[in-house]
């Protein structure tokens, strides 16, 4: 009798520690409930870069040029100081950020400002970001400001404020200011020809915009987080106005990195407006327009987010179609639209 009593309390133990070794193995696989986590958070790097901003745009025959628009601001924590880099503003790599296993991570791109008939105003880049659900708080990256766009007439549009500055009008009208750490002020050229006018070049992520006639976009950031160097985040050109010859009539060109062009002032009497958005996925701000047509402005280039973790840490579970590719013990994703990543 004492036998049997002994094993039966013997298997009623063996079963005890059965769940819990269940439970605790349950814990382990699932990594989550009761407060659980999957593991200790791991570091990753992102490149950010906002939309760019809008060239200003014109009526017809308002007897001036316009500002081109700034880039979009440039953040990264990839590379090292190298001149005027690699965050743009000429600000170093800023730190890592942490992503907890587990935690879903939202990856906004701000597309680029957008142009606008006259009298209404043109638009300035959109703000990218990243934000967790659970530790990461929103990391986001300004819009590219708006060129100016009139001189004489009214309402007129100074050239606004952005993650770099769209670029100001003839006459005294400095550009916009760019934003601490991830752009550059936009350009303003003073009156000097009394033939015709160039307006200034937008900010870029590497340098301001020009103040001298023809007005070029101010010059990107090269990155090398995707394994290989791209310049992003070049200002739009200020538009050159030919009203008397000889006027300047070549428009600034775009700011390395996706700057669209400013348009050509030609001849007096010439109406054809040629300034060239920012390129998509750049954060390049559009060119400005020359003042002798209407004009809508060019649009500025939609932005870009890059973040590179281990591929260790890489769970695979996204939205939003990312470009996924590797780099020898990393996994680069590059986002061109609004999508999610799982830690």
């Amino acid at each position: 009798m004492r036998d049997l009593k002994n094993k039966l309390t013997s298997s009623k133990n063996t079963k005890n520690i059965q769940n819990r070794r269940g439970k605790s193995f349950g814990y382990q696989v699932l990594g989550f409930g009761a407060g659980g986590s999957a593991g200790p958070p791991y570091e990753v790097d992102f490149l950010l870069l906002a939309g760019g901003g809008c060239g200003g745009n014109s009526a017809s025959g308002s007897s001036t040029a316009r500002g081109g628009g700034g880039a979009g601001g440039y953040r990264t924590t990839f590379g090292t100081s190298s001149g005027s880099g690699p965050s743009g503003g000429g600000a170093s790599a800023e730190s890592k950020i942490l992503f907890q296993p587990g935690e879903t991570i939202t990856v906004t791109v701000g597309s680029g400002g957008s142009g606008a008939s006259w009298p209404s105003f043109v638009g300035v880049g959109q703000n990218s970001s990243v934000e967790g659900n659970v530790q990461l708080s929103a990391v986001s990256s300004v819009g590219g400001g708006a060129g100016a766009n009139l001189f004489q007439s009214s309402p007129a549009q100074p050239p606004v404020d952005g993650g770099s500055g769209g670029g100001g009008f003839t006459g005294g009208n400095a550009g916009g200011s760019g934003t601490a750490n991830q752009g550059f002020d936009g350009g303003s050229v003073p009156y000097s020809n009394p033939n015709g006018y160039n307006c200034g070049g937008g900010g870029g992520a590497g340098a301001a915009g020009s103040d001298s006639s023809p007005s070029a976009g101010g010059t990107g950031v090269a990155s090398s987080i995707t394994a290989s160097a791209v310049t992003r985040g070049g200002g739009g050109g200020g538009g050159a106005f030919a009203r008397f010859t000889p006027g300047p009539t070549s428009g600034g060109s775009g700011g390395s990195g996706g700057g669209g062009n400013g348009s050509n002032g030609a001849s007096p009497g010439t109406t054809t407006p040629n300034e060239t958005p920012g390129s998509a996925n750049t954060g390049g701000g559009g060119g400005g327009a020359n003042g002798m047509a209407a004009s809508t402005g060019a649009s500025g280039g939609s932005g870009v987010v890059i973040i590179r973790l281990p591929t260790a840490s890489y769970s695979g579970a996204t939205t939003g179609s990312p470009t996924v590719t590797t780099s020898g013990t990393d996994t680069i994703l590059t986002f061109t639209g609004t999508g999610t990543i799982t830690g």
